[in-house]
């Protein structure tokens, strides 16, 4: 006797299959960029869960990011960052959202290009600033000249998004909508490949 299968049930078959190749894909990009709220999205549309690696590590470390740069310090919150990393890279496939210093480490860079599908929200300063400029949640910009302090990151961190991407897509103007449309799009293309 012939089971059958409901039409719905067969599109969410196709739409899992069709991205079961891909494994993670980890959004990288600077404070501000939109990785968690583009990440949710992502991983709805193609049937993945999603992982923020800022609010895991939170939890593991049972405090803030804020609270625990003050308390141990940026070079054990890079520690605590790049072993959520690979914790979340361990895991059952998903989009994951990562920290903006994330890149910074040459082993996180490595695990990202070779364990991910890495698309680099790419966003002028300008717009990073507006969104970020009254922000009280971010440690590195807890300075005198906050806005230099956010383009210096930037600086010093473009061209490590770049070396880690597969795809790059920037976010200026950019509907959301459209930015999920062509996250979806480059990750699919490239794991076609």
């Amino acid at each position: 006797m012939e089971q059958s299968v409901s039409p719905a049930w067969t599109v969410a078959i196709a739409i899992r299959n069709r991205f079961e190749h891909l494994r993670h894909v980890a959004l990288v990009g600077m404070p501000g960029s939109g990785k968690s709220a583009i990440g949710k999205a992502t991983a709805k549309r193609l049937s993945l869960s999603y992982a923020d690696c800022d609010q895991a590590l939170e939890r593991r470390a049972g405090c803030s990011i804020a609270a625990f740069f003050a308390a141990s310090g940026e070079q054990a919150f890079r520690d605590l960052e790049s072993e959520m990393l690979a914790t979340l890279l361990d895991a059952a496939d998903s989009v994951i959202a990562t920290g903006g210093g994330v890149v910074l480490r040459p082993a996180n860079r490595e695990l990202l290009q070779t364990r991910s599908r890495c698309v680099y929200l790419r966003a002028s300063s300008e717009l990073l600033w507006k969104r970020l400029r009254n922000d009280r949640r971010r440690p590195l910009l807890q300075v005198a000249d906050p806005e230099a302090r956010l383009r210096q990151m930037h600086a010093e961190r473009a061209s490590l998004y770049e070396e880690v991407a597969h795809v790059v897509i920037d976010t200026d103007g950019v509907p959301f909508a459209r930015i999920v449309d062509e996250v979806v799009r480059g990750v699919t293309a490239e794991a076609e490949r």
